[in-house]
């Protein structure tokens, strides 16, 4: 296999450009090890841990595991607890993390922090103006989320084939594509869009390693790009997760007149999601995370094969479409 190398795999030093990002319940050792091992980046959540120290503690559990490149995932969102965001940071920073990639609210503060450090930055945003503020701020690359995406892709949206270019046309740094990757010929799409990496989630969910349920898996294997639903929008929180009772039980209630938070609130529980669906396997069990991309999802694969198909079929795929153009 050859290399594909690009300035997200000179800059960051990892021998091929995808990403596993931040996901909560899931960026855990066991599978960030097995991206780096792979030669991908990988990003342990820190939030993931319930406490500071804990996070220190899986940190070097994840050196135990590898002894290649990984990072930290840190996400700011407003939550019912207030998070000690300061003393995470404090851990990423002491553990001696070099790769740090922020997602969520406005994250000044801890960049300035991580860049004081030596301490690189990637941060995640949904919009352009939000990578620009970003980089701006010195972060060394965004992840530009598009509206195919799991998680919170934003209130606008713009689809990665817009939203990349988009980026691309304004920002100096290396752009990760994230948001309905899952093949190589979406890595090769992204780099023809401007991006230098493709960042996935659910496909890595889907892989031998990750910490989840294997019904988990089996379920992103046997859905197609259908089985994906949007909710709190009502709350300008607009979220992408998997179809199932629960999902479309809390649509149905945010949908009435006057509906608060608050009235689905025990259905969305993140807690109740982790346990019920991705420790137990009840796929009705509660709200879980899938993008769009599960529709191109067939196998569940180790990582390391994950990421050489993708690398391999990339290369075809470009000397597909050189041939195409003689």
């Amino acid at each position: 296999m050859t290399m594909l190398n690009t300035r997200f795999t000179e800059i960051f030093g990892v021998e091929h450009p995808v990403v596993c990002g931040g996901m909560t319940g899931v960026g855990t050792a066991e599978l960030i090890s097995a991206v780096a091992e792979a030669g991908g980046l990988g990003f342990l959540t820190a939030l993931t841990q319930p406490t500071p120290e804990a996070l220190t503690a899986e940190i070097a559990r994840c050196r135990e595991m590898t002894d290649k490149s990984f990072g930290v995932n840190l996400t700011l969102l407003p939550t019912v607890n207030p998070v000690p965001y300061d003393e995470y940071r404090a851990a990423i920073i002491d553990s001696g993390i070099t790769i740090v990639e922020t997602a969520g609210s406005n994250p000044q503060e801890h960049v300035a922090a991580f860049k004081a450090a030596g301490i690189k930055v990637i941060h995640k945003a949904v919009a352009v103006r939000h990578a620009v503020k970003a980089q701006s701020m010195g972060a060394d690359a965004v992840s530009i989320d598009g509206f195919e995406c799991a998680g919170h892709p934003g209130n606008e949206d713009i689809p990665g084939l817009i939203l990349i270019p988009a980026a691309a046309r304004v920002l100096d740094i290396p752009i990760i594509a994230s948001g309905g990757f899952a093949t190589g010929d979406g890595l090769v799409a992204a780099l023809a869009l401007g991006a230098s990496a493709i960042n996935m989630g659910t496909r890595f969910v889907a892989s031998d390693e990750a910490p989840v349920h294997p019904n988990v898996k089996a379920q992103i294997v046997a859905n197609d790009e259908r089985q994906t639903i949007l909710v709190f929008r009502e709350f300008r929180n607009t979220a992408r997760v998997a179809r199932n009772s629960i999902s479309e039980e809390i649509a149905t209630l945010s949908a009435r007149p006057g509906a608060e938070f608050a009235d689905v609130a025990h259905l969305a529980s993140g807690v109740r999601g982790r346990t019920e669906v991705l420790q137990n396997g009840d796929m009705d069990g509660g709200m879980w995370w899938a993008g769009q991309s599960q529709g191109l999802i067939e196998t569940v694969l180790p990582c390391k094969t994950i990421i050489s198909d993708i690398v391999s079929d990339a290369e075809a795929a470009i000397r597909r479409i050189a041939a195409d153009l003689t």
